[in-house]
């Protein structure tokens, strides 16, 4: 009858150590409080006051644009380009893209340490059951109450707890928190840059394929001409100067096409690569910036709001997290361990005995485990994680002032461009018609073949380098967009979509042929 009470009262005995324990330990708390920088002690991005719109232009990629100051760019901002292919190339990038992948997976990874580590706040318990055939020493001295060879059948649960008696168990949790939050900001980030690198690829490619037809109407134009020149040689209107130096415009003309031509084809395996396809699969699309809009009114963050919504400061501020919880962990060392420990079972030579109550076997126990000397190694693992947190600070500082160079940069950038975009129109409108008029007074024989040729490659640069200002007003506004953060973004929108909608997001690029 004793053994009885002895079996129902162990399991109240150990609920009332552990409640105890945890109660008088459980209020403690280590480690540095963290606290997230405040906000940037600006209130604008450039020294000057910030341009309110640009200049309008007459022809392609002409129209003024408006900043509206304290509004952020909305989620999909390259929908605002209006250009069902680089939509379709976004789409597909967003979803097949093996870096994004990585850091997908990444970001998995880190959540299921938290999930894992998040067990710590609660006791562990086992269950055991086991079997064993044994032989005991025979001394000769006989009178023994187990015989030589036996079984014993054993069987129960144990528990284990560490409590939170200082905070630590805490910090390790905040610890892995703050590790899957950085991986979260990485994804954000590495998709804000995809998305940036798809649309500079794809202004790229339309820029080098007009520039392409650029060079190769004057290509044909300037053939035309020499076989003119050609005309009036075996005529005798003109010298066989003229042919020569018309040949070798030409020919100068046709060696600016292979250059082109190559950077047409590497910005066409970058896109391939971007949206995870290997060159020789993907027909390349027909890009032309005559079919893309340039947005009219740009939404630009607030200095305060950039430095909260932008992917890499945010994830800058959670290494700052993670190297706080460091110095709290590496204060927690020095602070002793409590382990409580319980266990219930039975023990019994046979099985028919086996829950026999008096087979109980019962145990309750505490232990504390306290640092007493190390050698220095703790105090050194402290100071270790305080210099971790003062470079985490220097990166997060450094982060902060490149996220505003950018944004600054790429204001002053389409301002500038606007006016840029003016004067190579002016200066393509004024070179064609004077190559107009240099033409027909070269037919009339006004003038020399020097000064037609001095035309025409005034023309040729001319209508290039307008070609090139068009395209770089897309450029610099899909650097606007990147350096603010983009939209709001979350890790949703990079989860991978079921195998139909990736084959129909990579059909629809493909289908879009155009010709190598």
């Amino acid at each position: 009858m004793n053994v009885d009470r002895r079996r129902y009262r162990a399991p109240k005995i150990a609920r009332i150590v552990f409640g105890l324990a945890a109660a008088a330990l459980g209020g403690c708390a280590i480690g540095p409080r963290f606290k997230a920088p405040g906000p940037p002690p600006v209130t604008r991005y450039t020294h000057r006051p910030s341009p309110s719109h640009t200049v309008a232009v007459h022809g392609e990629a002409g129209l003024a644009q408006r900043f509206h100051y304290g509004i952020s760019p909305k989620v999909r901002w390259w929908q605002s380009f209006r250009s069902h292919s680089l939509d379709a190339l976004v789409a597909a990038a967003l979803r097949v893209n093996p870096t994004l992948a990585a850091d997908r997976a990444k970001l998995l990874q880190a959540r299921a340490v938290v999930a894992a580590d998040e067990g710590i706040f609660y006791p562990q318990v086992n269950a055991d059951l086991g079997a064993v055939r044994t032989k005991a020493p025979n001394f000769g001295g006989g009178g023994g109450h187990l015989p030589s060879i036996y079984s014993l059948y054993t069987g129960g649960l144990t528990v284990s707890y560490y409590p939170d008696v200082f905070g630590a168990n805490r910090l390790l949790y905040n610890s892995a928190s703050a590790q899957a939050d950085i991986a979260r900001d990485q994804l954000l980030a590495a998709q804000l840059t995809l998305i940036g690198n798809v649309a500079t690829s794809a202004v790229l490619a339309a820029s080098d394929r007009a520039q392409i037809d650029a060079t190769r109407r004057i290509i044909a134009s300037e053939s035309r001409l020499l076989k003119l020149t050609e005309v009036q040689y075996h005529a005798g209107a003109v010298p066989y100067l003229a042919v020569v130096n018309q040949e070798s415009q030409l020919a100068t003309s046709r060696a600016a096409l292979p250059a082109l031509l190559q950077q047409l084809a590497l910005e066409r395996y970058t896109l391939a690569t971007l949206i995870g396809r290997f060159p020789a699969q993907w027909h390349p699309l027909h890009l032309q910036l005559s079919k893309w809009h340039l947005p009219r009114n740009i939404p630009v963050s607030l200095p305060s709001v950039l430095a909260r919504r932008r992917p890499d400061i945010r994830a800058a501020t959670d290494e700052l997290r993670y190297a706080n919880a460091q110095i709290g962990l590496a204060d927690a060392q020095f602070y002793p361990i409590v382990q409580l420990t319980g266990s219930i079972g039975q023990e019994s030579l046979t099985v028919s005995h086996f829950f026999n109550p008096a087979s109980t076997v019962w145990s309750v126990g505490a232990s504390l485990l306290a640092p007493l000397f190390h050698g220095g190694t703790l105090r050194a693992q402290r100071r270790e994680a305080l210099e971790l947190y003062a470079g985490a600070r220097a990166t997060y500082e450094q982060t902060v002032l490149g996220a505003f160079q950018q944004v600054a940069g790429s204001l002053r950038a389409l301002d500038h461009d606007a006016q840029s975009l003016a004067d190579e129109r002016a200066a393509y409108d004024a070179s064609r018609e004077a190559l107009k008029l240099a033409r027909e007074s070269y037919r009339a024989g006004a003038i020399d073949s020097l000064s037609l040729l001095t035309t025409e490659a005034l023309y040729s640069q001319s209508r290039i380098a307008y070609v090139r200002a068009k395209a770089q007003r897309y450029l610099d506004t899909v650097g606007l967009y990147t350096a603010l953060g983009g939209g709001p973004l979350t890790a949703s929108d990079a989860r991978p979509k079921s195998r139909s909608a990736h084959s129909s997001s990579v059909s629809t690029v493909t289908s879009q042929r155009n010709a190598p």
